[in-house]
């Protein structure tokens, strides 16, 4: 009689040892996912601006999917988007900040917190402007419009949209008055001068447009 017991001990053993081998598995892959949070978690903001049910008719019937819109930046001057469509929500977010990280800009910040000028840009029927804002102002802008500017890292700016509310319309003017900003350094190297030159007009000193200039921030 015991030798069956033995032999029962072993294969409650076997089994243990199946579910303790089956429990390292489940821990390399948690590592595995975390490790690639890890690689996503490198700084970039990513921000959910609208996801949409879409449908394709088919023989048989419909065939659902999702179109997600992303917006990323490194909150110090560099912001994209990117649209993606899959059969589950996580995969179109996963191919819409793919799409976005590679296609970003780079916006020049007046001192890292707002624009350096006002602006405007259109896509379609959207048009926005954007205005740069004293230091307190805040990001006084809404929907897609905000989370384009708090993953560019302005802190004080004042928008207006005009025409239509789409996300994407309102995504891609945006990024149109975005990339026609300009900087001080930018303008004074197309016109072969320097930013002290730039900046002292209207009476001010050149000391005063020395310190001016150095303290222009990209």
């Amino acid at each position: 009689m015991a030798k069956p017991a033995e032999r029962s001990n072993q294969g409650r053993g076997g089994r243990g040892g199946g579910n303790r081998g089956g429990g390292g598995g489940r821990g390399r892959g948690g590592n595995d996912r975390r490790g690639g949070r890890q690689e996503e978690d490198d700084g970039i903001i990513e921000k959910l601006v609208h996801i949409n049910r879409v449908s394709k008719t088919v023989k048989g019937g419909k065939r659902f999917g999702f179109a997600a819109l992303v917006v990323v930046g490194d909150g110090s001057g560099r912001v994209g988007f990117g649209k993606g469509k899959a059969r589950e929500v996580p995969e179109a977010i996963t191919k819409a900040t793919a799409a976005a990280r590679k296609h970003m800009i780079r916006v020049p910040l007046k001192e890292g917190r707002t624009l350096h000028h006002d602006g405007k840009g259109h896509f379609g029927a959207g048009k926005v402007t954007v205005r740069s804002a004293p230091p307190g102002t805040g990001i006084i802008a809404g929907g897609p419009m905000r989370a384009v500017f708090e993953s560019l890292g302005v802190a004080d700016v004042v928008t207006k949209s005009n025409g239509t509310s789409n996300p994407y319309n309102m995504i891609r003017a945006t990024f149109d008055a975005l990339t026609n900003q300009t900087s001080p350094k930018s303008v004074a190297q197309r016109r072969g001068k320097k930013v002290a030159d730039l900046l002292g007009r209207g009476g001010a000193s050149e000391a005063e447009a020395d310190a001016d200039a150095a303290a222009m921030a990209e």
